[in-house]
């Protein structure tokens, strides 16, 4: 039997003969380089986490490039490190899923550390506190999603718990990115020592959006005379504090029964995923696809790990910007969000499977091709043609990949305005495109307000993943029924919110084009298949 743990991998020969790759450093020492002198801490230790940053840090480990690991740190789900990290020494395993069905494993062992920043827990908050001191820290990275860096309500006001951490200062805070400023503020304490503060979340401009908010907060402390103002200084002081822009694109979706099915079968034991309290799906092992890329910004006050060795690309932020846009706003992330409001309301579990379904197949190939495309400049370090080609062809069709509509479709408030958004602004800006030539797009869009109905193709009722506006969109759609005269006008609150979208559909001239789509979607029962059909076919 194969245990997944620092004693357990000592038994190389047996991992060898499952055919399972190990690392190919020494675990112990380099936890006691990573407690002595840390030189990355990474916030949010999902699967993204571990089954693409981790993996590259273990790359460069490997190849003695680096000694020390990554210190893993969760802010909002602490049953991660209580159950998937402490039992297993901070070790994982890796699997890659490949189109044919075979599967590449690895034991990634780079975590030197796992913390659970929770105040509460005196120890782990003031080890975090410990870390933020040293002068060996290079970088702190984040997977912690784009509404990880929201500070307010759709009202426009301070959530409550954002407004209690500013009133009270970097003593006791509870918000994520109140936690990471107080923490940068005990860094500024020690001697204002240098730090690269780099978001790695799916989301445009995420290095603006991560200083926007720990600027923030930074400056409301200031006002309150809470903080010195020389703080805010050092915050802003980019050869002190820089907030790098990243680009990063690999699917990781929730862990595969089928592979914890042919793990077992290799002699591995104790892999059983769980549920965590707070609906995180996540497991000793991470599924992932093969394909992945990382673009980050080269700006880091006090060096970085040479994580170009692992494949990361590094240049400028409007190399970056570029890049980002090309996969968030047109060849991945659009695809996406659209298959998963439509693969939901169509009943499908797998996104492979959508791809066989005519529709959404032309959906995703004209969404991307035709009406993003145009858009899209090329950063010429990645070529857009081929990258989406890539996704079109290689990557949404493996059927090896158990990824779902259901996982996607989580926090789309927090997405439609980077992942469509974006796109409808070019079109208003640029003079050689016509905003009101758009079809598809709109049509997704129709699709996301049909889906928060919560009701089937069909016409049965089926759960909408989370999302942190879900109330508040359900309650504008309460007068709304599927079969029943639509009332024009219903959706209104939806698309003319600029913080939702960016811009105002109707002042556009898309909001009664979505309308129209979204009436003939509410005629009754099998109207969403139609009208995909009659747009499509």
């Amino acid at each position: 039997m194969l245990n997944l743990s620092s004693e357990g991998i000592k038994n190389k020969e047996a991992w060898e003969n499952a055919n399972i790759e190990l690392p190919k450093f020494c675990y112990k020492k380099m936890v006691e380089e990573t407690k002595a002198n840390p030189t990355w801490v990474h916030f949010g230790s999902g699967n993204i986490f571990r089954g693409f940053i981790a993996a590259l840090e273990q790359a460069l480990l490997n190849s003695g490039k680096e000694k020390s690991g990554i210190v893993a740190v969760e802010t909002y789900d602490y049953e991660i490190i209580d159950k998937i990290y402490t039992p297993f020494d901070n070790l994982s395993l890796q699997v890659i899923m490949k189109p044919d069905g075979s599967l590449k494993n690895s034991v990634i062992a780079s975590i030197g550390e796992s913390i659970a920043a929770d105040t509460e827990r005196k120890e782990n908050w003031n080890r975090l506190n410990s870390i933020f001191k040293n002068p060996s820290l290079k970088m702190i990275s984040f997977t912690i999603t784009e509404k990880g860096y929201n500070l307010k309500s759709l009202s426009g006001d301070f959530s409550a718990e954002v407004a209690q951490d500013i009133k009270n200062g970097p003593a006791n805070p509870s918000n994520v990115m109140s936690k990471v400023t107080s923490l940068l503020y005990t860094r500024f304490k020690a001697g204002k020592l240098p730090l690269a503060v780099v978001s790695m979340d799916n989301c445009s401009h995420n290095g603006e959006k991560l200083y926007a908010s720990i600027n923030t907060i930074a400056t409301k402390w200031a006002e309150n005379k809470l903080v010195e103002e020389e703080f805010v200084d050092y915050i802003n002081d980019t050869t002190k504090v820089a907030f790098p822009w990243s680009m990063i694109d690999k699917i990781t979706p929730r862990p595969s029964e089928i592979v914890e099915e042919k793990l077992t079968k290799l002699g591995l034991t104790n892999l059983s995923p769980i549920i965590t309290s707070k609906h995180t799906y996540i497991a000793p092992f991470v599924n992932a696809e093969g394909p992945q890329y990382l673009v980050i910004e080269d700006s880091f006050p006090n060096g970085r790990p040479a994580l170009e060795d692992a494949g990361v690309y590094f240049t400028n932020r409007e190399t970056v910007e570029r890049v980002e846009r090309m996969k968030v706003c047109t060849c991945l992330n659009p695809l996406h969000t659209s298959m998963a409001v439509f693969g939901c309301i169509l009943g499908y579990t797998l996104i492979a499977d959508e791809m066989k379904d005519e529709c959404i197949s032309k959906l995703v190939n004209k969404i991307g091709y035709e009406e993003g495309m145009p858009v899209v400049t090329d950063p010429k370090i990645l070529n857009p043609k081929d990258f989406i080609k890539e996704v079109i062809e290689v990557r949404l069709p493996n059927p090896f990949i158990p990824d779902t509509p259901q996982r996607i479709a989580t926090d789309t408030s927090q997405k439609v305005g980077i992942r469509f958004g974006e796109t409808i602004k070019e079109y208003v800006k640029r003079s050689d495109l016509d905003v009101t030539s758009l079809k598809y797009i709109p049509l997704v869009i129709a699709g996301w307000c049909r889906y928060l109905l919560s009701v089937d193709d069909e016409g049965k009722k089926f759960e909408i993943s989370s999302d942190p506006l879900l109330g508040t969109l359900k309650d504008y759609l309460s007068e709304v029924e599927l079969g029943k005269k639509y009332v024009k006008g219903s959706l209104k609150p939806i698309l003319s919110n600029k913080s939702i979208f960016g811009l105002d559909l109707y002042e556009i001239g898309l909001g009664e084009k979505v309308e129209n789509y979204f009436e003939e979607m509410i005629a009754g029962p099998k109207a969403v298949k139609n009208t995909l059909e009659k747009y499509l076919k």
